[in-house]
């Protein structure tokens, strides 16, 4: 059983992996299906202005610290191998470690700095940003799968 500051430490990365879950959920359903249907132009140039406020200390603290407790709780869970849960565990910080936290800076930030690139005024511009569009919302439903799915698995542990 996971108990004592263990336990908390572990509810903490699971709600961190579910608000993660969500960001992205809201990205795939929401904001990246809005930024396509705009004239080409003005979702380019939008998502441009995303992705520069979307590095602030709310995001990353989250994005970059459910990362880190991730790998605490990896840590201690091959230290401590509780009785029940210490596989989920496991499996719910891999996912997030490279579902989530890898398939972001392996697809979409690679995607993000190309687009960054991209003049909003060269027709040439346009194919890139459909091709930016579905390649990137594409690999954003994998990280927040993976996100959603890391969640799980470690409520299921704490559950055990």
């Amino acid at each position: 059983m996971i108990e004592g500051p263990y336990f908390a430490l572990t509810l903490v990365t699971a709600l961190g992996c579910g608000l993660m879950a969500g960001v992205f959920f809201a990205f795939s359903t929401s904001v990246m299906r809005t930024l396509g249907a705009l004239p080409w132009k003005e979702g380019l140039t939008a998502m441009q202005k995303l992705n520069v406020l979307i590095i602030n200390p709310v995001f990353i603290g989250v994005f970059m610290g459910t990362a880190v407790l991730s790998v605490v709780v990896a840590v201690m869970t091959f230290m401590i191998w509780p009785d029940e849960g210490a596989w989920e565990l496991l499996i719910g910080c891999g996912l997030y470690l490279v579902g989530t936290f890898g398939v972001t800076m392996a697809a979409n930030v690679p995607r993000n700095d190309a687009l960054d690139k991209l003049d909003p005024e060269s027709q040439e511009s346009a194919e890139q940003w459909k091709t930016y569009v579905t390649e990137w919302t594409a690999w954003n439903h994998v990280r927040g799968g993976a996100a959603l799915a890391a969640c799980a698995a470690m409520v299921l542990a704490l559950a055990a």
